[in-house]
């Protein structure tokens, strides 16, 4: 049943590479012509559409699989929740696209799902028993709800993205330029993250350290990539390996802080070589092929999302998520950094649909709005989750 779960789920990934693949000839190709030579669109958007569909359904069966052989709804490790978030934002794409029919959405969306997925595979994907502490019905409300708000609020950095290159004016050396290339730049550095895991993986490099963890203990920590970044108090184990350049503080999950410390530096040569090769700006390689997208749609898409999201990620991130730790540790807020980070998120998006009312407030201001608040997504998701240590360590 896992094998059958993980082989719907390589499948669903290559069904939305071919989706992404026909609404970007959709968007940049050219249009479509019936017997009397009028242009009545790229069909390719259409079959675009199609694939998403299939590929949503068979990571939808992945995900009943996977259910199935753990016992449990399977949302419970950094694997299974980053799939599924994947599987919401496609949920959110499928609903959006479905009403406004552009294809540069699915362009930059399908993507985007495609390197979630790919981030969720360097994770230990291996099923597990629950442990007590998410022996809980609230894991599947909880859990569920608030990666779906996720999703959608998520197809509002898309459509933002979107606008922002749409718009902006590549030919100036401005700080907005500067800021939507670091925007690029994260994108990049995410991409590195999962080839420099697999290739260290494929090398079956390990590196064994004994430390003293929080409470004062010896413990054992090991590392898949070499260490820049080594534990509190730590003792190299493995022959041949390489000694950590600095030790981190107990509070920080070093293991997984070294591996953004790889990842950042992966992406910084992996964006140089594309900028090399582009010579110029990544957004103002992309700018020609959005010549024709009508920035009022893509700012209308990116609002709606956001509209339908917020509440959405309000229950599940926020109230759900106060009932649950209200039965498990007995009080309803502990100031936790995951729950912290969730109420920034909960603020943030608050204050933007606050300005979103205000005049000013529309087209590029909104956009760069909805870009940040992704980045805060982001950065509650891998951060918190892997570098913090926390109440939600063990996800």
């Amino acid at each position: 049943m896992v094998e059958v779960s993980s082989n719907l789920l390589f499948a669903a990934f290559f069904l939305y590479l071919a989706a992404t693949i026909c609404f970007a000839v959709s968007v940049t190709g050219r249009k479509w012509r019936d017997k009397q030579g009028e242009v009545t669109g790229n069909r390719l958007g259409t079959i675009g559409y199609a694939a998403a569909w299939i590929g949503f359904v068979l990571q939808a069966g992945y995900f009943f699989t996977r259910w199935a052989a753990a016992g449990h709804v399977p949302v419970s490790n950094m694997f299974e929740y980053t799939t599924f978030l994947g599987m919401a934002l496609t949920i959110a794409f499928l609903i959006l696209y479905g009403i406004y029919r552009t294809a540069v959405l699915g362009m930059f969306t399908m993507p985007i799902v495609m390197l979630i997925i790919a981030f969720a595979s360097v994770f230990p994907t291996e099923v597990e028993p629950l442990i007590p502490a998410l022996q809980s019905n609230w894991l599947k409300i909880h859990v569920t709800t608030t990666a779906l708000g996720q999703g959608l609020l998520s197809i509002g950095f898309a459509a933002g993205l979107i606008y922002l290159v749409r718009t902006l004016d590549f030919t100036k050396r401005d700080k907005k330029v500067f800021w939507l290339e670091m925007i690029m730049y994260s994108l990049t550095s995410l991409v590195s993250f999962i080839l420099v895991r697999y290739i260290f993986r494929l090398f079956n490099y390990e590196a064994a350290f004994t430390y003293v963890n929080e409470n004062g203990e010896q413990a054992e920590m090991v590392y898949q990539l070499p260490a820049l970044l080594g534990p509190n108090e730590a003792s190299l184990q493995t022959q041949g390996a390489l000694e950590p350049l600095i030790t981190m503080p107990t509070w920080i999950r070093s293991d997984d802080a070294n591996t953004v410390v790889w990842s950042l530096a992966a992406g910084f040569i992996l964006y140089m070589l594309l900028r090399l090769i582009l010579r110029r700006p990544i957004g103002g390689a992309l700018q020609p092929f959005l010549k024709n997208i009508n920035p009022e749609t893509v700012d209308e898409v990116s609002y709606r999302a956001i509209a339908i999201g917020f509440p959405v990620f309000t229950l599940g991130g926020l109230i759900f998520a106060m009932i649950w730790a209200q039965i498990a540790w007995t009080r309803f807020w502990g100031w936790d950094p995951k729950e912290v980070w969730a109420l920034i998120t909960f603020l943030f998006y608050a204050a933007y649909l606050h300005l979103r009312l205000s005049r000013g407030w529309h087209g590029e201001p909104s956009a760069w709005l909805c870009v940040i608040g992704f980045v805060i997504i982001m950065f509650n998701l891998v951060f918190v989750n892997l570098v913090i240590a926390g109440l939600h360590s063990y996800a």
